[in-house]
């Protein structure tokens, strides 16, 4: 910059980098670009598998989108934020992961030649509002249908064509079995509203070893523990629980503690008092008659002695999840104070308590529970690599259950609600006055992406199976979509491919919205150092690059 004086005006540090105007836009589109064709080829049934490799030597095999974006380190900042919609999309909805990077890519690759032609990005940020708009319209009230919730072979239908583009679709009857299991056995309706907790109550136990059609739905709560003492009882039927969050031990005080010993019989008294401590607590577990004690603390060994003799089998260190999940299963109170404890915190509601020994490990099973609104989810796989990849395809089934069941809307899979929004939306796009319908016609042309990737995956001719699908829905065939297996088109209704109309929604407004952010930067300005940071020791991930480059 220079002033009246032609003298220059240094602004910004001589370390910042700053670029601004076309040149960001392009930069950011690019860098999009690149993320969305690093996934694409994992979309739809004959999608690839990404073999990745972490700092730390470790490898992740998958086709899932969000997990294959969080292990990459990206570093241009728009990278960065498509990274983000695909982990916000996994939270939201679990499912559609690739799907939005994709559609994001591509909206984005359409604006390009609109920013070349000297379009403002604000007029193609308007089309692109006025198109999202438009979209979920004609979601909502042209293409979706209702489903009844109480259909279970249409709910295990929806979800088998969800899974059947995951690794684990060879087994896609047991997943769906295992996730509807799950979704209903975690459901709770009050005043009219569903509530459904997977990620609190429905936990997942990966087991090394046997085989996936091993896997099964616990009606109840398995945890990896045993009881700390070798003789107590191991199998107990219709045991009666106690949950606690206090320590069947002495209580140490918060702060440092002096305690001044003047004479030996102190000493004595100081551990009398301890012992009786531990027996007041015991004697107030033992008053209301348990099978069994969980505690989030630790169990002293004179704890151990009391409750042993009382025939009471006492399980420590729980997680405060899984204890919430046993009061959930089996109708216990979790209960802080033993001096509150009552016969109404008891659990009596689980039919078995038993310890089992899988591999080199103990585990504690609470099943057979009679309404049990928690469940553990078993599974089983030759390996670590394999039981990853299932769980992480098992989380996306879950999901899609549970979205039906809150929201009991579908629309036709394979690429062919894609194709119905784009035709309407290009039908749309004449009405519009002015230059704002070319960029609105574009994003119509973008989601002509899944249906091309689908094709594309599969080996197919591409520009032919395409004109064929656009001719079936220009003469009304809005239900007909591309075959993620073979590549041909077919009609979705007649195959049973449905997706949630949630994930749809969710996918439109995440691709749109994160395009119309990224078209919105016109400048950034990077290179930004703290003090010191030249002095600092390079981190781990640096050391290994370096050392790889050796």
């Amino acid at each position: 910059m220079f002033g009246p004086g032609s003298s220059p005006i240094v602004v910004l540090s001589q370390n910042t980098k700053r670029d601004s105007g076309k040149k960001v836009q392009k930069e950011n589109i690019q860098a999009a670009k690149a993320i969305a064709d690093v996934i694409r080829t994992c979309l739809g049934p004959q999608a690839m598998l990404k073999m990745l490799m972490d700092p730390m030597g470790g490898i992740v095999m998958t086709n899932d989108g969000n997990a294959i974006l969080r292990e990459i380190t990206v570093q241009h900042p728009a990278g960065k934020s498509m990274i983000e919609i695909a982990r916000t999309q996994d939270e939201e909805v679990g499912d559609g992961t690739t799907s939005v990077i994709v559609l994001a890519g591509e909206i984005l690759a359409t604006a390009e030649p609109f920013l070349e032609q000297g379009m403002h990005p604000t007029v193609i940020i308007r089309a692109y509002r006025q198109a999202l708009e438009d979209m979920v319209a004609i979601l909502n009230d042209q293409i979706s249908i209702e489903l009844d919730r109480n259909d279970r072979t249409k709910l295990a239908q929806v979800v088998k064509s969800c899974v059947g583009t995951k690794f684990i679709g060879r087994w896609s009857d047991l997943v769906c079995d295992i996730a509807l299991d799950a979704v209903h056995t975690v459901m709770l309706e009050e005043n009219g509203r569903r509530e459904i907790d997977i990620k609190r109550y429905a936990k997942v136990e990966k087991l090394p070893g046997g085989s996936i059609e091993d896997s099964t739905v616990l009606k109840g709560v398995m945890i990896n523990k045993d009881v700390t003492h070798p003789k107590m009882r191991r199998y107990i039927k219709n045991p009666r629980i106690v949950l606690l969050d206090c320590p069947l031990e002495y209580k140490k005080g918060e702060s440092q503690t002096n305690v001044e010993i003047l004479k030996d019989t102190d000493f004595t008294r100081m551990l009398e008092l301890e012992e009786e401590y531990i027996k007041k607590v015991c004697e107030d577990v033992i008053a209301v008659k348990p099978d069994v004690v969980f505690t989030e603390k630790g169990v002293a060994d004179l704890a151990q002695h009391y409750l042993l003799k009382a025939g009471i089998s006492a399980i420590r260190r729980v997680r405060k999840s899984d204890n919430n999940r046993i009061a959930r299963a089996c109708g216990a109170t979790v209960v802080y104070r033993t001096e509150e404890l009552r016969e109404e915190d008891v659990g009596t509601g689980a039919a078995l308590f038993e310890i089992k020994k899988i591999g080199d490990e103990y585990f504690c099973f609470i099943t057979e529970c009679k309404d049990p609104k928690a469940c553990t989810i078993i599974l089983r796989g030759a390996s670590k690599d394999v039981l990853n990849e299932t769980e992480r395809n098992l989380q996306d089934a879950l999901h899609v259950a549970r979205n039906l069941l809150i929201e009991p809307k579908l629309v036709p899979g394979g690429g062919a609600v894609e194709m119905s929004v784009s035709r309407l939306l290009s039908e749309k796009a004449a009405g519009l006055a002015g230059v704002e319908q070319w960029p609105y016609k574009a994003v119509a042309q973008a989601l002509e992406i899944i249906p091309r990737t689908l094709a594309q995956n599969c080996g197919a001719n591409t520009i032919r199976t395409l004109t064929a699908l656009r001719a079936k829905h220009a003469t009304g065939g809005t239900t007909w979509g591309i075959d993620g297996e073979t590549g041909k088109v077919v009609d979705m209704q007649e195959r049973g491919i449905w997706e949630p109309l949630t994930v749809k929604l969710q996918t439109y407004k995440t691709a749109v919205e994160t395009a119309i952010l990224l078209l919105r930067i016109d400048d950034i300005v990077s290179g930004i150092k703290k003090k010191g940071a030249e002095n600092e020791p390079p981190k781990p991930s640096q050391v290994s690059e370096e050392s790889m480059k050796e």
